[in-house]
């Protein structure tokens, strides 16, 4: 039997499913993953840290979350300090305690696909202004410069708004999808509060008003020096950043009034102190030749720590971000309190996963049939069926590469580009199979017209849920635009070319 020669078209499909696999990365590794870690713990002194892969603990397997609770819930409570034993995939950690590890850990994802906080839970935390009753006007600026600050830092899936109890007072209600509790206590928890100060005088604050660009790519941004203190891992972090001329006159007439440091004679007598929340960040020294002087290029420096260099390396990281972030949005206009924090069970769970796969399944039997009562023919049913899946398959490899999170609404947004694609494949068929006085490729080239109007108008109004919308409405858009345009310009074409195949046989 001679195997018919393939379109490119069709092979670009089948790289594209190939190279899909590998973003989506099924896992099979068992254990289970540390989330966070509690500082100032024993866990933490002991070098346990986050996404590490517990593989057992005290010679006991660990493949599962379920395992890993009997397991610590069989050795505590206990009033005696006890040696526990925690193998990670890489190495062993012995904890001498009379508590449970102060982790927080999860199964390990079996793939890549990020889901929502409906599908997978997160961390909420309902959080009030310390010592004092905000209105509804200064609880929607408080709103307006957390969303800001939590988009700044790149969190994915959080939805932050107003809720009120019985008594009549405001809070604000955080929630993120695939948070722990302490990741959202880091995030909210402190005022973010950052100055910049020569002795007693402040020369310039986060935000706005004070500061006009900060750098966070490129040259002007990034570690620039890793080294050993102490036994140590240490890495430095430097970024530009650019005054306002408000600012760069407060410098100036600040340091007009400073004499030179007699121990080194090219620098003024005082630095200018990095403060976040009042605790001192870094110390930079001010050169002589800015005395007087209204500059408005400032470098910023800190630090990071960690037992081994990609520790210490990642905490520069993190800290130089979150500098970044306080320096671009300003300092939350209230110090916070947080009432209550806790972590969030999916919405929908693993019930939702079973039901969703059960309701694909009888939709593609479905869809197979009538596709196969209308056409009479096996092959153009296996076709559909195949170019079904592509779509889906292709759709949630472009998600986890863009590390979107799905949610419910971003499900039905696959499904509906699902369906977009089923019409579209009839079409062609219609067009094909018809009897008109005109060459294969012409009647395909005539379906190919329609399916192109048809992607147009789902793109126009697509879009404006996408740019304008938000939550739900901007999952749903998002993965329908995603699922049409990978059909347009990959799954349509390799089926017109499949289809052109089995009408020549």
């Amino acid at each position: 039997m001679k195997f018919p020669k393939l379109s490119w078209k069709i092979w670009l499909l089948i790289i594209v499913l190939i190279a899909s696999a590998l973003v989506i990365s099924p896992s099979f590794e068992t254990g289970v993953v540390i989330k966070s870690v509690e500082k100032n713990s024993t866990a933490f002194d002991q070098g346990l840290r986050t996404n590490m892969i517990i593989q057992s603990v005290n010679g006991n397997a660990v493949k599962s979350l379920e395992d890993y609770s009997k397991i610590i819930n069989s050795i505590f409570p206990t009033t005696n300090k006890t040696s526990l034993a925690i193998t990670t995939k890489d190495s062993e950690f012995v904890l001498f305690t009379d508590e449970p590890p102060r982790v927080t850990v999860a199964n390990i994802p079996n793939t890549k696909i990020k889901t929502g906080l409906d599908l997978s839970g997160g961390a909420r935390a309902l959080v009030k202004a310390e010592n004092k009753s905000l209105n509804s006007n200064e609880l929607n600026d408080l709103i307006s410069v957390t969303s800001n600050r939590l988009n700044e830092f790149g969190i994915a899936d959080v939805s932050v708004k107003q809720v009120s109890d019985l008594s009549g007072n405001n809070f604000m209600l955080i929630e993120i999808a695939g948070a722990t509790p302490t990741d959202i206590e880091d995030l909210v928890s402190k005022q973010g509060k950052f100055e910049a100060k020569i002795g007693n005088d402040t020369v310039f604050i986060g935000g706005e008003e004070d500061i006009t660009y900060v750098a966070r790519t490129g040259e002007q941004s990034g570690i620039y020096a890793c080294d050993t203190y102490n036994g140590e891992e240490a890495c430095s972090f430097r970024f530009a950043i650019t005054l306002s001329e408000i600012a760069a006159k407060r410098q100036a007439a600040i340091t007009s009034n400073l004499s030179t440091d007699p121990t080194n004679p090219e620098y003024l007598s005082q630095k200018l102190d990095l403060y976040l929340d009042d605790s001192l960040v870094d110390s930079l020294s001010i050169s002589r030749d800015l005395k007087g002087r209204e500059t408005t290029q400032i470098s910023i420096q800190g630090s990071g720590k960690g037992i081994t260099r990609k520790e210490a390396y990642d905490d520069a990281t993190n800290n130089m971000k979150k500098l970044q972030t306080i320096l671009i949005t300003g300092s939350l206009p209230f110090k916070l309190e947080i009432v209550k924090i806790d972590t969030i069970s999916p919405v929908l769970g693993k019930e939702f996963t079973k039901n969703l796969i059960l309701l694909g399944l009888i939709v593609f039997l479905i869809v197979s049939l009538m596709i196969f009562f209308k056409f009479r023919k096996i092959k153009v049913t296996l076709a559909v069926i195949l170019t079904m899946f592509s779509e889906m398959f292709i759709t949630l490899a472009i998600a986890a590469l863009i590390k979107w999170n799905l949610d419910a609404a971003s499900i039905a947004g696959i499904i509906a580009g699902m369906g977009t694609g089923v019409n579209d494949q009839i079409l062609i068929m219609d067009e094909a199979e018809s009897n008109k006085n005109t060459s294969l490729k012409e009647r395909v080239k005539n379906a190919f017209f329609i399916i192109l109007s048809a992607f147009a108008l789902v793109v126009v109004a697509m879009l404006p849920l996408f740019w304008a919308g938000a939550g739900m409405l901007k999952g749903f858009a998002l993965t329908t635009l995603i699922g049409v345009c990978v059909g347009i310009l990959i799954t349509r074409p390799a089926f017109s070319e499949i289809i052109k195949l089995i009408i020549k046989e």
